[in-house]
């Protein structure tokens, strides 16, 4: 996981409530790698299907591709946290969800990374996924530094340290509580959540599915 936490200056116009920064950007490399992975072999399968195929078998190659390709993207490519001066927006995998700071009640680090509204309901964000195995790491280097007496790391607990000391996905979910807790009564961060459905994702998707089982309904 990673995240771009340089902001780039804009001039904010109080009148049209722009942003004081360019959004800050978190997404999952791992999940990214993996997604494209998935998408050159599945097209490669595709392709071999569409030359070598008889019969039936090139449509049913088409029709699993048009049902897989949208899914993957939507699992890998498609997750993001957008975070700026007055609101932070969701994209998970057949959702966008745009929250104004002001309508964010807290976040969450548990087994998964939430977002809780004020009227209480939860968004997991699946950009943002928790690596056990990282906070473990983290721990084990807080605890080698502690052992060496660094006097910058012997006086905090693992996993509350310096940025070094913490695992990427509990560093980014610090930054967007910092700016959660900074910009929460700022008049351009009020507003009411917005929940749009991914519908370039799951029109050809269900299209895809719909074709497949046609297909392979008919032999």
């Amino acid at each position: 996981m990673t995240s771009d936490p340089q902001p780039t200056p804009a001039d904010p116009t109080p009148a049209d409530h722009t942003p004081a920064y360019q959004d800050r950007v978190h997404r999952s490399h791992a999940a990214i790698a993996g997604g494209v992975l998935l998408l050159v072999i599945g097209v490669w399968l595709a392709v071999d299907a569409l030359v070598r195929g008889e019969g039936s078998t090139p449509w049913v190659a088409l029709a699993g591709l048009l049902f897989a390709v949208p899914l993957v993207v939507a699992y890998t490519l498609r997750p993001a946290v957008f975070a700026n001066d007055d609101r932070l927006r969701v994209r998970n995998p057949f959702r966008t969800i745009t929250l104004p700071w002001g309508a964010v009640s807290g976040l969450r680090s548990g087994y998964s990374n939430e977002v809780f509204t004020q009227d209480g309901t939860k968004y997991q964000l699946w950009a943002i996924p928790v690596s056990l195995r990282g906070r473990k790491k983290a721990a084990r280097r807080h605890a080698q530094q502690v052992a060496a007496d660094d006097p910058a790391t012997s006086r905090v607990r693992p996993g509350a340290g310096p940025e070094g000391l913490r695992a990427p996905g509990d560093q980014a979910m610090d930054d967007l509580r910092e700016i959660a807790e900074r910009r929460e009564g700022a008049e351009s961060a009020q507003g009411e959540p917005v929940v749009r459905w991914a519908y370039e994702i799951l029109a050809p998707a269900a299209a895809g599915a719909v074709l497949l089982a046609v297909l392979l309904g008919i032999g």
